[in-house]
């Protein structure tokens, strides 16, 4: 019993501390740039008036205001806007909190596949230097809110505990609809886990014993809970009247509903032509990284400069992503190894679902829902680099490599830090960071 709590007392040690580096990473210099960047024109204005009215509204006439987002990330983000009021710092400090929370669940993640302190430390590691995680910690939109409580969700499952999933699930949805790709994909694991778990106690016919003790248990958590989680996310609009077709019809469920068709048409027809809008084939390379903020100032001490926020994931990070999901792919459909079952089954809930909507217009950052569970493909990777150690020395040996290639990662952060805060650069030195020609 004290080894455990020294145990667990070391990991909540290693994992605050990483917290507070990603919290002070996020949180210095996060009131600029000024003004309302990329999307924050929309959901920090939704957030701004939701921490007045409690549902969406125009502000200024007071009218109700059609948004094709549920409330829940903007819920979140009126908290900032609550404590240190209507600017840049109060709309971005939510994201900033959350993004940091989230290093905390990469390391007892990874903790709970591995059982190791050091591919927990090398998970948390991969996120505090990650620019796709950094900018979208420092911004007002919905997308981190929405990862967040997919890793929620994710090791709740690890720990059986699978009401804290549904209602995390439930809570994604009311951030963004593609949460409901994760509740499926979750579902069908927690069945099949549920599967594994029974054959491997000796059940002659695993399935009927599922549904016999366990499916209706699975209904409840994956289906009637998260429901329920989202509807009441909606209370905001349930309680106000000024709320868009809020009186559609006189019974407030018919109205609900009727509005979720209407943001169902939006999405479905969403196929406007955007300079930044990217095919999901091109994410895992950063193809086209989206630009959240440019301008060119001239406080640079050159003719020209650059000034740009780029929702970039780091790129020897990303580049490495994309090989290993074909290795671990690979390795699961040879040894149809559980641990990369698992994961592949997250990424595949994040990822492959926008194959199916060619025309929808896209973006790179989407990525940032499913990129916990990308950083896991290479701790999994690593995981069975060091299980092939035939001794310590080897073992040690083989650590102190992967040490060197998470060097060679900081090194590339560190390079792109100045495009992930908004640093005003020489052009030159700008256009020294476009690697790639597709990132201009």
């Amino acid at each position: 019993y004290s080894l455990a709590m020294t145990r667990l007392n070391r990991d909540w040690a290693l994992a605050l501390g990483l917290t507070a580096i990603a919290l002070i990473q996020r949180i210095w210099g996060l009131a600029y740039p000024k003004g309302y960047i990329f999307d924050e024109t929309y959901y920090a204005k939704n957030a701004f008036a939701i921490s007045r009215y409690g549902v969406e509204v125009n502000v200024l006439k007071h009218t109700p205001e059609f948004v094709v987002h549920p409330p829940v990330g903007k819920w979140i983000i009126a908290i900032g806007i609550k404590l240190f009021g209507n600017n840049e710092f109060g709309w971005r400090f939510s994201a900033a909190i959350i993004g940091s929370a989230s290093v905390t669940l990469m390391y007892f993640t990874a903790r709970k596949l591995f059982h190791s302190t050091f591919l927990s430390t090398a998970a948390a590691f991969l996120i505090l230097v990650d620019g796709l995680h950094l900018v979208h910690s420092r911004v007002a939109l919905l997308d981190i809110f929405l990862m967040f409580f997919i890793q929620i969700a994710f090791l709740a499952i690890l720990y059986l505990r699978y009401w804290i999933a549904g209602i995390a699930l439930g809570l994604a949805c009311g951030v963004k609809w593609s949460g409901l790709y994760f509740l499926i994909a979750f579902a069908l694991l927690v069945l099949v886990l549920d599967w594994i778990r029974y054959r491997y106690y000796g059940f002659e016919k695993p399935i009927k014993e599922i549904l016999k003790r366990d499916f209706i248990w699975r209904i409840l958590q994956f289906g009637l809970l998260p429901l329920l989680t989202y509807i009441a996310s909606w209370s905001g609009w349930f309680l106000s009247k000024n709320g868009w077709d809020r009186h559609w019809s006189t019974n407030p469920f018919k109205s609900l509903w009727h509005y979720h068709w209407e943001i169902l048409n939006f999405h479905t027809n969403l196929t406007e032509k955007h300079p930044y809008m990217a095919n999901p084939w091109s994410w895992l390379i950063m193809g086209r990284p989206t630009s959240f903020f440019y301008e060119t100032p001239n406080t640079c001490g050159s003719k020209s400069c650059s000034k740009e926020v780029l929702a970039l994931g780091t790129p020897l990070i990303y580049w490495s992503i994309a090989i290993a999901l074909i290795v671990v792919a690979g390795i699961w459909i040879q040894s149809k190894d559980v641990k990369a079952g698992v994961i592949l089954t997250a990424v595949a809930a994040g990822y492959l679902p926008w194959f199916a909507f060619q025309k929808r217009t896209m973006f790179t950052f989407y990525t940032i829902s499913f990129e916990p569970f990308l950083m896991l493909l290479l701790i999994y990777l690593l995981y069975k680099y060091l299980q092939g150690a035939k001794d310590d020395e080897q073992l040690s040996r083989r650590k102190s490599f992967a040490i060197g290639i998470g060097a060679i990662y900081f090194a590339c952060f560190l390079y792109f830090l100045p495009l992930y805060y908004g640093q005003t650069l020489t052009y030159n030195s700008w256009y020294d960071h476009m690697w790639l020609p597709s990132w201009i």
